[in-house]
């Protein structure tokens, strides 16, 4: 399993990689944009080349794109839904260019008078065009931590993937705090193995692509998103001391290589 940090873009694609360096990290994650902005960063190719340069001569061996938090690929807006698959069409074009590992996407709420069923297949079918206009990175789909938000039980993950048709390119990332929120117990080593076990029974642990080790501010089962530095929140230093050491998580089944970041 790779480790690192979520990384500032500022100054340029490839400063992400000298940032990563310099927090002794394997792995990167880094926002393609500014994450609560439609507009995108107008990289080109020479950005790309240089970032990729950068890192093959550094020690991170992988990078993931967190789309933006705008995307609301379930939406019944038509103006939020085209704005959302250029985002994300986008993201995913941007992870081609770099040889990024995966994008990840939180797959949004079932908003307030529509009902779940139509609301995932929305969000399947704008997955499926942002795919279709891409070449092979991958589509990470994370798990949520409210109680209307799409993906805080793993079985609605799964059902992602089943509306997906088991696309290769479509794998989850899960996250310690999000996981902690929803009721997903990470607070021990006993805790760890049977949240690990359920995932890999609902979703299966060949489409873990990237996990989000963070710790929470708010009670288990709160449904609250709050992220905490590790080790300062409710859910201790379990996820940082067992998650990358877990068996079941690091074997080589996968085609999809879990990376660990911080503070994503």
């Amino acid at each position: 399993m790779l480790i690192g940090a979520h990384v500032s873009t500022s100054g340029g694609l490839y400063k992400a990689v000298e940032r990563g360096i310099d927090t002794g990290s394997t792995a990167i994650q880094i926002f393609n944009q500014s994450p609560r902005m439609w507009r995108p960063t107008a990289f080109d190719e020479e950005d790309f080349a240089t970032f990729r340069e950068k890192m093959a001569d550094s020690p991170i061996d992988a990078v993931v794109i967190h789309a933006i938090y705008l995307i609301n690929p379930g939406t019944f807006d038509k103006e939020l839904e085209q704005k959302s698959l250029t985002a994300l069409t986008h993201a995913l074009t941007v992870g081609d260019a770099i040889g990024a590992s995966g994008v990840v996407l939180h797959p949004g709420p079932v908003m307030k008078g529509q009902e779940y069923g139509p609301t995932t297949e929305n969000i399947a079918k704008l997955c499926k065009k942002a795919l279709a206009g891409t070449e092979k990175c991958k589509l990470l789909l994370e798990n949520a931590a409210g109680k209307n938000a799409v993906g805080c039980k793993f079985e609605q993950l799964a059902d992602l993937l089943e509306l997906l048709g088991g696309d290769d390119r479509v794998g989850v990332c899960i996250d310690s705090c999000h996981s902690h929120a929803a009721g997903y117990d990470v607070r021990s080593v006993e805790a760890v193995t049977e949240t690990v076990d359920e995932l890999d029974r609902t979703v299966g642990l060949d489409r873990l692509g990237c996990i989000h080790l963070n710790d929470s501010r708010d009670e288990y089962a709160s449904h609250r998103d709050r992220h905490e530095n590790l080790g300062d929140g409710l859910i201790g230093r379990w996820p940082a001391t067992t998650s990358p050491g877990c068996p079941k998580t690091c074997r080589p089944q996968s085609t999809m290589a879990p990376v660990s970041t911080f503070g994503a």
